[in-house]
């Protein structure tokens, strides 16, 4: 039996830091063996949104605790890690630099290679960590942070971008959005919980692009609509945000939270239209919306598509995107890793320039 390769993963791109350890044997799809996550959301609420400085702080704290925590779960040792992953970007340029130091230093003193992975292609891949793994190629629905993105993906660094928002991104609706609702960060779960109460009617906003003649995405139209609506509505019962009824609060979140899943789902059928294909793979944050899973689950259904999401639980940030992305692209040859160990990290890095030549 071919020797077994173990890849360590460490995420550190924003306000999460994550790590998790891989197992690669032979042909078969990688297996995760442990993670450990540490959210940073109740130190940055006080602030309303990510203090780059105090996450990187926090990350450098967290790392190595963690690391401890996901080799004991999985009874390993430092010495048995065969490659160390890391997010190189894009995210903010501290916080890139606790995860890229730390996974350096580490690989240098073990004596082994080290990786820097892409942190959308860890979304893009983590579907493959669920019990529902996909089949390549299909169509993706990338919906994280500051990027919605479809694309065509025919296999590991074989990707096609097929649309890509042109100003806000869908993640960046939701969080825009409740804000001006008055919510706390982060944002988006937040309107969508509240949207759980409220009518998806109750007030007509605009779905950009939508009928379109491409698959491009633009939700900064849909955010100053909200704005304008929110501030209609506090002047008409002469209060302020925070004082409108709760009711009026979750109808406009509801509503919000409509638009933006429309869009979505239409353009995502639209691309598989477009390809041919009958397997979509949604990635990303947004992807744990439970809205935007019942419409995709129900409209795929209707088309003989299969639809794959990875786990609630690995949809944001996490270190076990990393190691399995890490460990795709070595089992695939796509990349190899490197005992060179100055590093840098990328806070811009558009997905294309990793693409396999």
């Amino acid at each position: 039996m071919t020797k077994a390769t173990y890849v360590l993963g460490i995420e550190s791109s924003c306000d999460e830091t994550g790590v998790a350890l891989v197992r690669l044997q032979g042909g078969a799809l990688p297996s995760l063996l442990a993670h450990a996550l540490y959210s940073q959301i109740d130190m940055h609420q006080a602030y309303g949104g990510v203090v780059p400085e105090l996450a990187s702080r926090d990350h450098i704290r967290r790392v190595l605790p963690l690391t401890q925590e996901v080799l004991q779960a999985s009874n390993t040792s430092l010495q048995d890690v065969d490659v160390v992953a890391f997010t190189r970007g894009p995210g903010l340029a501290g916080a890139l630099l606790v995860g890229a130091g730390v996974a350096c230093a580490l690989g240098a003193a073990l004596g082994k290679p080290v990786l820097g992975v892409h942190h959308l292609e860890g979304h893009l891949l983590s579907p493959f960590l669920s019990a529902d793994p996909p089949d390549f190629p299909f169509v993706a629905l990338l919906v994280s942070g500051g990027h919605t993105q479809l694309m065509q993906v025919d296999g590991v660094g074989r990707y096609q971008i097929l649309g890509e928002t042109i100003d806000d991104a869908a993640g960046e609706a939701f969080d825009k959005s409740a804000k001006l609702l008055g919510l706390a960060y982060p944002g988006g779960p937040a309107l969508a919980k509240l949207a759980h109460a409220g009518r998806a009617d109750a007030f007509k906003l605009p779905r950009p692009l939508l009928h379109s003649d491409n698959l491009d995405f633009s939700f900064a139209g849909l955010k100053t609509a909200v704005m304008v609506q929110v501030k209609k509505l506090a002047a008409a019962q002469s209060c302020t945000v925070d004082a409108l009824p709760n009711e009026v609060r979750a109808d406009m979140a509801a509503s919000t939270q409509a638009a933006i899943v429309e869009v979505l789902v239409k353009k995502s059928l639209a691309a598989l239209k477009q390809t041919d294909l009958k397997r979509l793979v949604v990635a990303g944050g947004v992807g744990a919306n439970l809205s935007l899973r019942n419409q995709l689950n129900a409209e795929c259904a209707r088309r003989g598509v299969r639809v794959h999401y990875p786990e609630l639980h690995l949809c944001t940030d996490n270190g076990a995107m990393i190691a399995m992305a890490a460990a795709m692209r070595l089992q695939s040859g796509v990349q190899a890793a490197s005992e060179v160990y100055a590093f840098d990290v990328k806070p811009r890095w558009p997905l294309d320039e990793i693409l396999a030549r």
